[in-house]
């Protein structure tokens, strides 16, 4: 009898200590993600309605972004990207739908030149939540700002807006700030 009590006592510890292993692992692994993924990690909860199912995509896009060769663009690069965007802006006041057509090619030059793969629009604001996720929102609300450009139903205010969040993106594939 006693030896059959010892059993279940020590399975019991066994399966407690497992659950309490793979509670901190599921917990430090929320965390890890949440931290890295930041407002992109609640709007991918709320999105598909499931913590454990947004923790599975994102898992899973920082698995296929590290196959990528995502790499920093050479000084001469920066430049002449910085020099681009510069011309876009300053075309603006003249040409705001123009410019934000302009702005939408210029940073999805800028995401293939680091190494990105170009498809799709969701593909690519994945891919960039990975490594960019405090600004992949606001280039989903650019990019939905210019598919309603491209309709006539985007305001000037609008474009400025989808501008001003297009430039957050472009600095940082520059990995600078203050290109203007």
């Amino acid at each position: 009898m006693n030896t059959t009590v010892a059993i279940i006592v020590i399975a019991v510890v066994i399966v407690v200590a497992a659950g309490l292993v793979w509670f901190f692992s599921r917990t430090r692994r929320s965390q890890n993600l949440r931290s890295r993924f930041g407002p992109e990690y609640d709007d991918t909860v709320r999105r598909l309605g499931s913590q454990a199912k947004a923790e599975d995509v994102l898992a899973e896009r920082e698995r296929r972004v590290e196959k990528y060769k995502i790499h920093s663009m050479t000084p001469e690069e920066k430049e002449s990207f910085s020099k681009r965007w510069h011309d876009v802006q300053g075309r603006f006041v003249d040409d705001p739908a123009g410019s934000i057509r302009e702005a939408d090619l210029l940073v999805s030059m800028a995401m293939q030149a680091r190494g990105y793969p170009m498809g799709e629009f969701e593909a690519r604001a994945e891919n960039l939540s990975v490594d960019h996720p405090r600004v992949v929102r606001n280039y989903r609300a650019a990019h939905a700002i210019a598919v309603r450009r491209e309709k006539g139903e985007a305001t000037t205010e609008d474009l400025r807006h989808a501008l001003v969040y297009y430039r957050e993106l472009f600095e940082e594939l520059l990995e600078y700030q203050g290109v203007r």
